[in-house]
């Protein structure tokens, strides 16, 4: 695996004028991933039960990446589906592990990539020069990062257990998915899940981004990268049910961590794709990735917005990067 040369999360084939915080692996043969053979039993318990139907989906925000194919603003029709109200924290993960015996990406690569500020600061002199992403020095390249661990030897998630699990893959997604007999949303519904019954509003709860000075969200304050100031009440991660519910009881969809989707990313392939049950394209490079996370700033990324999105290659893993999981409405 090299560290040298990972690329931005935007996919390299189209410009956006500035990438998200996210940075890529360059693996170009990803690692054989565990079987999972058991699962636990097919139980809606806690998922909300969501009736589909039409809504307004995408986005032409005038702060938003018309090159990641936000918008135009198209209707998109939804069966009924299952949507759990938070990510997958590391108490569950914790289950699904000791369960199966399944070992992460990160913990097979031997590393994942984590975002200075959560590093000591003499830590990050030491790395300063050798592990840093090129374009994106920031992010650091650590040895024994995963979700165990999330910032390397000597962290660990002993107090974080309500909070979303970081440092997973599509691919680990997608095995936690398998034994939990759910599987990840598509984009569409994931907005439609996220946006709780509003209509083309810039936040789940409107267009104002601290209503009357509160914070709803968990997203970077202050000067980025160089200093969050915490306003919002967190450095990094928040617990999973941190902050209000948006209408449909689903909670941090914006900010706290990027959630992977079922979709293969592409900017274009919506304009011409289906308005119902849309799953993305057959292939691609990218999984698409929404919500954005608590790296995320007016004055970089600013892809917190309910519209906005982006991708990143299946077996990337980062310290703001987890998911959720939907489930399917049997006939």
């Amino acid at each position: 695996m090299s560290k040298s040369t990972p690329g931005q999360c935007c996919a390299p084939r189209f410009e956006s004028p500035k990438g998200c915080q996210t940075p890529s692996r360059s693996e170009e043969i990803p690692l054989e991933t565990d079987p999972v053979t058991h699962a636990v039993s097919d139980c809606n318990c806690g998922m909300i039960r969501l009736e589909g139907g039409t809504f307004r989906m995408g986005t032409e925000d005038e702060d938003g990446w018309p090159a990641d194919g936000e918008g135009p603003i198209r209707e998109i029709t939804l069966s009924p589906f299952y949507v759990d109200p938070t990510t997958v924290t590391n108490e569950e993960f914790q289950k699904f592990v000791d369960e199966t015996g399944y070992r992460t990406e990160a913990e097979r690569f031997g590393w994942s990539y984590v975002f200075a500020v959560l590093l000591p600061k003499s830590k990050q002199r030491k790395l300063r020069n050798s592990q840093t992403v090129q374009g994106l020095n920031w992010w650091y390249a650590i040895e024994g990062a995963s979700w165990l661990k999330p910032e390397g030897p000597g962290s660990n998630i002993k107090k974080r257990m309500d909070h979303p699990v970081v440092h997973v893959s599509w691919h680990d997604a997608q095995a936690y998915c398998k034994w939990a007999n759910k599987r990840l949303l598509t984009e569409a519904e994931w907005e439609f899940a996220a946006r709780g019954g509003e209509d083309q509003t810039r936040y789940p709860w409107g267009n104002e981004l601290t209503p009357k000075g509160k914070h709803r969200c968990n997203i970077w304050q202050g000067n980025f990268p160089l200093e969050n100031t915490a306003d919002d009440g967190y450095i990094g991660t928040a617990p999973a049910r941190c902050y209000r519910p948006n209408g449909f009881g689903l909670y941090n969809v914006c900010g706290n961590v990027w959630e992977w989707c079922r979709d293969w990313f592409s900017p274009s392939w919506h304009l011409s794709g289906p308005s119902a049950d849309p799953k993305g394209p057959e292939t691609g490079e990218q999984r698409s990735m929404r919500g954005g996370s608590f790296l995320c700033h007016k004055s970089y990324c600013n892809r917190y917005r309910l519209g906005a999105r982006t991708g990143n290659t299946p077996d990337s893993s980062t310290s703001n990067c987890g998911f959720r999981c939907a489930r399917d409405v049997a006939e």
